[in-house]
């Protein structure tokens, strides 16, 4: 979606890749690769792009070949990455990082690092419109 509008900033909120990345290596990490690299998202918030994108392309260099591990399963002749959940926190912070500091990129335009501002106000939009539970979407 982000691709249909490509003159427009968009921020990604940094708390919740955070937290994208916390769910998938938990709040404590059992390997030394998994342990880093929650210790590196946690300065997310704190960080600057440039010391930021260079500390996780240090990081992927150096657990990149534990990162890629593959298990194989004799029964089926298949194999599988062994380490699914690191891979996918590394690939969400991967994926997102042209969206993670939009507001150094445009430091006019006052954009904030996280959507807290706004989780409040739907929160309060929500109560406001949200009617019963029970009601049919006539009543609400």
């Amino acid at each position: 979606m982000l691709q249909q509008f490509p003159d427009i900033p968009c921020q990604l909120c940094q708390f919740h890749q955070v937290k994208t990345v916390t769910t998938d290596l938990t709040r404590n990490p059992k390997t030394e690769a998994a342990r880093a690299l929650y210790k590196l998202i946690l300065s997310l918030k704190s960080s600057k792009k440039a010391v930021f994108q260079t500390a996780l392309n240090a990081w992927y260099e150096q657990y990149r070949g534990f990162l890629n591990g593959r298990t194989f399963n004799e029964e089926t002749g298949k194999s599988h990455c062994t380490h699914k959940r690191l891979r996918s926190a590394y690939l969400s912070l991967e994926r997102n990082m042209a969206y993670l500091f939009t507001f150094e990129d445009y430091p006019d335009l006052h954009i904030p690092n996280t959507t807290n501002l706004l989780d409040g106000r739907f929160a309060d939009l929500k109560q406001k419109l949200g009617g019963h539970k029970g009601m049919n979407e006539e009543g609400k």
